[in-house]
């Protein structure tokens, strides 16, 4: 079993480098990275930080099953809730069927229900920081966020570290 799997909380940063705001999740996860030292909950034993990049997070949700340690999967991506651009917003479980990159992403694989599947079927708690994204790049290549994209990464990154504090309160009672 790869290691990430014996962890009892996953944080993806899901999403194309290549393709502008579609690199949000990679911004995020690089934050946490870079945050580590100033939050301890950062370096915990017990949590996995990935660049799940665009296909990553159906190879690594793919193989959770009944004896997963796993209680919390957080999840950095980008969202199209015709929000004003660089807007987040906290999304669970019963919330994913909404998202149109939920039902079909880049591979065709249905994000949404293998989330919800995971969060039913073994008690592990689903939580997506959604950005509202400004601009796709796809077919052609930028790798940069837009200002707004970019400006919400901090704060992002903060909403990743509450979620894990929250996780790791529940922990000590």
């Amino acid at each position: 079993m790869p290691e990430y799997l014996e962890k009892e909380v996953l944080v993806l940063g899901c999403g194309n480098i290549l393709l502008a705001d579609d690199g949000f999740g990679f911004a995020v996860i690089q934050k946490l990275n870079g945050m580590k030292e100033s939050n301890p909950v950062l370096n915990s034993d017990k949590i996995g930080i990935i660049d799940a990049g665009t296909g990553a997070s159906h190879f690594i949700l793919s193989l959770i099953d009944e004896g997963t340690p796993l209680k919390k999967i957080i999840i950095a991506d980008i969202i199209d809730y015709g929000l004003e651009p660089g807007r987040l917003t906290k999304l669970y479980a019963k919330d994913l069927p909404d998202i149109p990159k939920y039902q079909i992403d880049a591979h065709d694989m249905p994000l949404a229900g293998m989330l919800t599947d995971i969060c039913s079927k073994y008690g592990v708690e689903v939580v997506v920081i959604g950005c509202q994204y400004k601009h796709m790049s796809a077919p052609d290549i930028c790798m940069e966020l837009s200002d707004e994209v970019a400006a919400s990464v901090d704060e992002a990154a903060e909403m990743v570290i509450e979620e894990l504090g929250s996780w790791e309160r529940t922990q000590k009672k």
